[in-house]
C-alpha cells in the first residue's frame, strides 16, 4: 500500500512543492506539487532527482566518537555520545566562559532545527556565538533591507513577475541557480515581448538568453553603476518626488552625489558604455521594474552598499510596495529565510528582534524563561574560524554544512578546525571534508525522514511532512539539539529539561510562532494544521488572517524604521579588496553550476547530476588564454597568495577579458586539487560580515 506525502525541495530558496509517493519504508516516486503556488508542478534537474539523495552508501547511521583526529571513529549509542560531548562542553564553559564555545549551522536546516539551536546558545549557554553558512550568501541582503526598510525581508512576491514590465537581474544567474524562477521569467517574457530584461553580470550566462541588454561590468563596480543609473534617472525626470517627500529620508545626500557623478568616467571604470547605462536607466525608470540579485551583489567586501545602491533606485522611482516592482533578493538556500526569522545568526535575535536593544533582549528572555540573553555580539563565520585558530573558541558544533570547502581561505579554515579541542558535526553523510576533522559525529535524519517548515524567497512557509522512517539511529537536528541541551544542563548543575521538552516538531513550531507576536514577521495564525489544509502561506500571517492571500510588504508605505520611512543610504564606490597586479593579474570569481549543490555532499552522489558538468573547469577569455599560452581543455595552475588549484581550461567569449570563473562546488574529496575557496581572500563586508567570494587576484599558467 502506498501513500502520498507533501514536502518541499531542499536545494535552493525557490521553495518548490513536492509530492512523494511512499510505501512506508522507501520513496517510490517524486513529482512536483501542482497545487503549490511556487512551482505549480515544475521541478528543475536537481529537484527531480532529490529522492536519490536519501538512501546512499555514505549515510551516517550511528553516533561516532574518537579521542583524537589520528584515531579511528568508533560507533556508540546516543547516551554515550551526548554525555561525552556535554561533559566536554561544560568543562570548557566553566573554565573559559560561554564565549569559548560556538555553533555553526546551516540554511539547509528546517526552521524548527534552527530555533532550538538558537534558543540553546543564546538563552541557556549565554553566548551569541551561533552563526550559519547563510553568512556566506544572504547577510548583505539582510543588512541592505534592514538599513533601507528597518526589517529583513523582500517586499515583493513571485506574482509580481507577471505584473512587471522590466526585469533587472544583477549578479545572478537564475537559469542555473533558481531554474524554476527563471522558467517563470522566461514565460513572462514570451507572453509580453515588450517586457524589457536587463542582465548585469561580467559573464554572459544562460540567463542572458532572455536579455534585451547585457551589461558585462567589471568585477566589484556595481555601486558605481547604480549611482550612474541614478544620475540618469534624475537628469531625465524619472524620480518620484512626491513619494520621496512623503515616505523617505536621506535623499539629499544621495541626490547630490549622483548629480555630481561624471557619467563617462563612471562608465569607463565599470567597463561599460555610457549609452548602455543610459538605456538601462531609462528602462528602469519608465517601466514597473522588478530587480533580482543574489551572490554577485552579496558576496563582496562592499556587499551591503551594493544592495542599498540598488534599493536606492527603487526608492527614487517610488517602486516599493506596489504590484510588479521592487527589490527582490533571490535566497540562496532552502531555509536561509527561516533561519533569519528565528534569529539563528550571531548578529540578530529571534523574530526579527535586535540583540543590541535591551527591550528586545528582555522580551526573548522572558519568553524563554531565562534571566537575560547576551548583549555582546557573537562571532560571525569568518570570525569564528579566526577564533578557533587563535584558541579563544575551543569547541564548535557544526550542523548540516561543510565549511572546510565553503569557507574562504579554506586551508586556513581547515588548520583552525584542527586546533579545536572539540569538534562536533551533525550530518546525514560521512565522510565529508569536514566530518574528517570531527571528534564526534551525530547522525542527522535526512530531508524526507523529518518534519518541519522552510521559508522561501517570497516569505512563503511550507510544511514538510515526514515520508519515510529515519535511517539507522539518526535523529532530527532539533531533537539532537534538545537532547544535548538537557545533558549539558545536567553537567552544569541546571535542569533545562522543561525548556527543551519538545515531543514533536510541531511543538517547536508553535513556540516559534508565539515569539513572533506583534512583530513584522507575525505568524501567530499559522500551525501545521493550517499549512496542511490551505497549503504554503506567506508571512506575515496573524491570527484571523485569511489564507492564500498575496502579501507584499509596505503597500501602505509605512516602514519598520524608527521614523516609519524608507531610508536612502548614502554609499561610496569602493574597489575590490584585493586588486590585481603584475604577479596576480587576473580577477577570479566563483559561482554555481546547474546540476550541483553547494559542496556536493548531497548532489555529488547522484549520477544523473554529474552528467551536465562532470568536473570543475576554469572559464577564461580567448585573449587571456592567448596571452598566457593556454589551450582549450589543457590543465592550468590557478594560484593566489593563499594557495593553488589545478583544473582544465575552458576558453569562452562568454566571460569578459581579465576575469576567470570557477565553480564553487568541488572540495578535496571530489577533486583533490579543485577546492577553489583555497584561493579566496578572507575579506568581509564591514556591515554584513559577508566574505568577498566574487573576486580574488590570481595568476593562471599552463601546466
Amino acid at each position: 500500500m502506498t501513500t502520498t506525502v507533501n514536502s518541499a525541495c531542499s536545494y535552493c530558496g525557490t521553495g518548490c512543492g513536492i509530492v512523494l509517493e511512499t510505501d512506508g519504508e522507501k520513496i517510490i516516486s517524486l513529482r512536483g506539487d501542482t497545487k503549490h503556488p511556487t512551482n505549480q508542478g515544475k521541478l528543475c534537474s536537481k529537484g527531480r532527482e532529490l529522492h536519490k539523495t536519501v538512501d546512499t552508501k555514505d549515510r551516517l547511521l550511528v553516533p561516532q566518537l574518537r579521542t583524537s583526529l589520528d584515531a579511528p571513529f568508533a560507533p556508540v549509542d546516543w547516551d554515550s555520545a551526548l554525555s561525552h560531548t556535554a561533559k566536554k562542553f561544560a568543562d570548557i564553559i566553566q573554565e573559559h566562559g560561554p564565549d569559548a564555545v560556538a555553533f555553526y549551522v546551516s540554511g539547509q536546516l528546517l526552521t524548527e532545527d534552527y530555533y532550538v539551536f538558537n534558543k540553546l546558545m543564546k538563552g541557556f549557554i549565554g553566548s551569541n556565538n551561533i552563526d550559519t553558512n547563510s553568512r556566506l550568501c544572504m547577510s548583505s541582503a539582510v543588512m541592505g533591507y534592514k538599513r533601507a526598510f528597518g526589517a529583513d525581508g523582500p517586499p515583493t512576491c513571485y506574482d509580481d513577475i507577471e505584473k512587471a514590465s522590466c526585469f533587472f537581474i544583477a549578479g545572478a544567474n537564475p537559469a542555473y541557480a533558481h531554474p524554476i524562477v527563471f522558467r517563470r521569467l522566461e514565460a513572462a517574457k514570451e507572453a509580453n515581448p515588450n517586457l524589457k530584461v536587463i542582465v548585469v553580470d561580467p559573464r554572459r550566462t544562460d540567463t542572458c538568453s532572455i536579455a534585451d541588454l547585457h551589461l558585462p561590468l567589471k568585477a566589484g563596480t556595481d555601486v558605481l553603476l547604480y549611482q550612474a543609473m541614478l544620475h540618469v534617472l534624475l537628469q531625465e525626470g524619472f524620480a518620484d518626488e512626491d513619494y520621496m517627500a512623503k515616505h523617505t529620508t536621506g535623499f539629499a545626500e544621495v541626490r547630490e552625489k549622483a548629480l555630481n557623478l561624471n557619467l563617462g568616467e563612471a562608465a569607463e571604470t565599470c567597463g561599460l558604455t555610457p549609452e548602455d547605462i543610459i538605456q538601462a536607466a531609462r528602462w528602469f525608470g519608465e517601466n514597473k521594474t522588478l530587480s533580482f540579485w543574489t551572490m554577485g551583489l552579496n558576496q563582496s567586501s562592499s556587499g551591503t552598499d551594493k544592495n542599498n545602491a540598488l534599493i536606492n533606485l527603487h526608492l527614487a522611482t517610488g517602486q516599493v510596495g506596489k504590484e510588479g516592482c521592487g527589490p527582490f533578493s533571490l535566497t540562496g538556500q532552502p531555509n536561509a529565510m527561516g533561519g533569519r526569522e528565528v534569529g539563528g545568526m550571531a548578529t540578530m535575535l529571534a523574530a526579527h528582534r535586535d540583540y543590541t536593544n535591551p527591550k528586545h533582549r528582555q522580551e526573548v528572555a522572558d519568553y524563554w524563561g531565562v534571566d537575560d540573553v547576551p548583549s555582546k555580539p557573537g562571532l560571525t563565520a569568518t570570525e569564528l574560524f579566526s577564533a578557533l585558530e587563535a584558541g579563544t573558541v575551543k569547541a564548535v558544533w557544526i550542523a548540516c554544512t561543510n565549511p572546510i570547502v565553503s569557507m574562504p581561505d579554506a586551508k586556513r579554515a581547515e588548520a583552525a578546525l584542527r586546533k579545536a579541542e572539540l569538534v562536533m558535526v551533525s550530518d546525514a553523510y560521512h565522510p565529508t571534508d569536514t566530518t574528517k576533522l570531527a571528534h564526534v559525529l551525530f547522525p542527522a535524519s535526512g530531508w524526507a525522514e523529518k518534519e518541519g517548515t522552510i521559508t522561501n524567497t517570497e516569505r512563503r512557509i511550507t510544511h514538510l511532512q515526514q515520508a519515510i522512517p529515519k535511517a539507522g539511529l539518526s535523529r532530527d537536528d532539533w531533537k539532537i539539539a534538545a537532547d544535548f541541551a538537557v545533558a549539558l544542563g545536567q553537567q552544569l548543575g541546571q535542569d533545562w529539561s522543561q525548556a527543551f521538552a519538545y515531543q514533536t516538531a510541531s511543538d517547536v513550531f508553535d513556540e516559534h510562532c508565539g515569539l513572533t507576536a506583534g512583530k513584522d514577521i507575525d505568524i501567530t495564525g499559522l500551525s501545521y494544521a493550517v499549512l496542511d489544509e490551505f497549503g504554503a502561506q506567506q508571512w506575515p500571517f496573524k491570527k484571523g488572517d485569511k489564507p492564500n492571500q498575496i502579501k507584499r510588504l509596505y503597500t501602505n508605505h509605512v516602514y519598520e524604521t524608527h521614523d516609519k520611512k524608507a531610508h536612502f543610504i548614502d554609499v561610496d564606490y569602493i574597489p575590490v579588496a584585493e586588486p590585481t597586479d603584475d604577479t596576480y593579474p587576473l580577477s577570479l570569481t566563483t559561482g554555481r553550476i546547474r546540476d550541483q549543490w553547494h559542496t556536493m555532499t548531497k548532489s555529488g552522489a547522484v549520477p544523473q547530476l554529474m552528467q551536465h558538468i562532470p568536473m570543475p573547469t576554469l572559464q577564461i577569455h580567448p585573449d587571456d588564454a592567448q596571452m598566457y599560452g593556454i589551450e582549450d581543455e589543457a590543465l592550468v595552475l590557478i594560484s593566489s597568495r593563499r594557495g593553488e588549484v589545478i583544473a582544465p581550461a575552458q576558453i569562452s567569449k562568454d566571460i569578459r577579458q581579465g576575469l576567470v570563473f570557477f565553480p564553487m562546488h568541488w572540495g578535496k574529496m571530489m577533486a583533490r586539487a579543485g577546492r577553489i575557496n583555497t584561493l579566496m581572500k578572507t575579506s568581509v563586508d564591514p556591515v554584513s560580515k559577508e566574505p568577498e567570494f566574487k573576486h580574488s587576484a590570481v595568476n593562471v599558467l599552463p601546466i
